[in-house]
């Protein structure tokens, strides 16, 4: 199954693993809206909706850039109308936007709380409602989530309370909608990295340099997402995936090829059930 000519709308794909999914969708003729705020280049961040549109066409997709903020509602609703108008429809959903903050509970300011609550979750549910009408009238339609398993540990949540219960928000929408979205034929999975990924919230965020060459590259995340939009929607629905474990049941070998640097062991991700055991070691290949 081909994704040439299939419309992916991708929130937060002007950098990082939303880019790196519109890429390998491009690659294989789709058309991909950039769908996010970075319109004027930002000082620590990569990338803006214009050279992430430049990317994909040279990929050999089509773009249509959008700025848009999926915490605002109406944003949201012309934004898919535009889709509509442009390409005739959309095909795929995939909610990549997020926010982190792990600050504790005491540390972390309302404002903070406030910002990941409506981006993760709320913005995540709201563009979900409003894809559904489109993703009725096509063929083989996927909403994808970049959330983790409901795996609810006290681990998973003390120390970032704020993050993870924002995180978590996202993939009840996925559990809830693809009950919900079953009758219509239209697929609603999660997909989640078993280790952490080489993108700016990493680098700035989390762990600097040393964490990134811990990391996988996006590529990993792109690889899986294409795979599962080639499922049939009927068929595969409801899934909480980890990619490399999906990858590896799909026929993958080769994950040394995803290591930002194979001299250093891989850094396990949060939110990562203790029974999902990796399919390959995660240690330093050499």
């Amino acid at each position: 199954m081909s994704l040439k000519g299939k419309t992916v709308f991708i929130t937060g794909a002007s950098r990082g693993i939303g880019l790196a999914i519109a890429l390998n969708a491009a690659k294989e003729g789709a058309n991909i809206v950039v769908a996010a705020k970075t319109v004027e280049p930002h000082a620590k961040l990569e990338g803006t909706i214009y050279t992430a549109a430049s990317q994909i066409e040279a990929a050999g997709g089509k773009a249509l850039p959008l700025m848009v903020d999926i915490r605002d509602e109406t944003n949201v609703i012309e934004a898919f109308a535009k889709t509509a108008e442009f390409f005739g429809g959309i095909d795929i959903l995939v909610n990549n936007a997020s926010a982190i903050n792990l600050s504790s509970t005491s540390a972390i300011d309302m404002k903070r709380y406030d910002l990941m609550q409506q981006i993760n979750q709320r913005g995540t549910f709201m563009v979900s409602k409003y894809a559904i009408p489109y993703l009725e009238k096509a063929h083989n339609p996927h909403i994808l989530m970049l959330s983790p398993p409901l795996d609810m540990k006290e681990k998973w949540f003390a120390g970032h309370v704020a993050y993870s219960m924002a995180k978590y928000g996202m993939s009840l929408v996925v559990l809830g909608l693809a009950g919900e979205l079953r009758p219509q034929g239209i697929a609603v999975n999660a997909l989640w990295p078993r280790t952490t990924i080489a993108t700016a919230a990493v680098k700035n965020l989390l762990g600097g340099d040393m964490l990134m060459n811990a990391s996988r590259t996006p590529t990993i995340l792109a690889d899986a997402a294409l795979m599962i939009f080639k499922k049939p929607a009927r068929e595969f629905t409801g899934q909480f995936l980890i990619d490399d474990s999906f990858m590896y049941a799909e026929g993958v070998r080769n994950f040394d090829q995803y290591r930002v640097d194979p001299s250093v062991a891989l850094a396990p991700d949060f939110f990562v059930p203790e029974e999902s055991l990796p399919p390959t070691s995660l240690a330093a290949v050499y």
